[in-house]
């Protein structure tokens, strides 16, 4: 459709991208289907600048929601709420997170996933797989060709506490030290002797995209609900939680080190 109606106008792709304010790159892959996450506010322009009646308005903003039911996660329905965290993570350039009880959803392994969702006590074996399987899908963003930037900061509690038996937590252990040598990867350990820290409120995470327009996101979760900001004020809050941590946790060498005499101490 957005191409059909760029072809209409007899813009080519650049003077469309110039007109709309939409760069040319995002264009291009909103053109063919092969961005999973829209702009309203592109489609916006874009509908402004085809001047295009309410209906094809509509079918636009159709196509900015079929881009991202047709995701991978559109499949993992019973795991993931419509518009969920797997749908911006495939296109952020850069992921930094802090985790103050488990290790980080990117970072498990199946069996430490398992051990984490038995131990809430309400979930089903089915249901468990299935998470088990959603986390592993979403997982593969960071070997992809064009992976990410990943940097996280994990307290050394969610060292500590066990999922599973010992063999399944030192498998994790160990796990969190390969993926600590890969080129996108950072991981810091937070340990327990940095004291009170700016970001000991609670876990989050903070995307960033390639794409100027495109504002970063900060996403938390609670108990009940899941919540994302962008405001600037917010971010920066974020930002400046995420910093402090980073300055007051080990390095990433120090961290293999940590994470490696960790690993050894467990007892079966």
């Amino acid at each position: 459709m957005l191409r059909d109606l760029r072809e209409e106008s007899g813009d080519t792709l650049d003077v469309a991208a110039k007109k709309s304010g939409v760069p040319r790159a995002t264009l291009g892959k909103m053109e063919t289907a092969s961005l999973k996450r829209i702009s309203a506010s592109h489609l916006d322009s874009l509908a402004r600048l085809y001047q295009v009646d309410k209906s094809v308005w509509e079918g636009m903003h159709q196509l900015a929601k079929d881009a991202v039911e047709l995701g991978w996660w559109s499949k993992y329905k019973d795991v993931f709420r419509p518009g969920g965290l797997p749908s911006f993570e495939v296109e952020a350039s850069f992921i930094r997170v802090y985790e103050a009880q488990v290790i980080p959803g990117l970072l498990q392994t199946p069996a430490y996933t398992k051990g984490v969702f038995l131990g809430a006590n309400a979930y089903s074996e089915e249901r468990i797989r299935r998470h088990i399987q959603a986390r592993m899908k979403r997982q593969e963003i960071l070997s992809r060709l064009h992976p990410p930037e990943y940097a996280a900061v994990i307290d050394e509690s969610a060292l500590r506490r066990r999922s599973g038996d010992a063999e399944s937590m030192r498998e994790q252990l160990l796990h969190l030290t390969t993926m600590a040598t890969r080129p996108n990867v950072a991981i810091q350990v937070l340990p327990f002797s940095a004291g009170m820290h700016a970001a000991n409120l609670g876990s989050f995470q903070i995307m960033e995209f390639s794409e100027p327009s495109d504002p970063t996101i900060g996403y938390a979760e609670t108990p009940t609900s899941t919540l994302y900001v962008e405001t600037l004020e917010e971010i920066r809050r974020y930002d400046a939680m995420w910093r402090e941590a980073s300055s007051a946790a080990l390095t990433v060498a120090q961290t293999i080190d940590f994470v490696h005499d960790v690993a050894e101490s467990l007892e079966d």
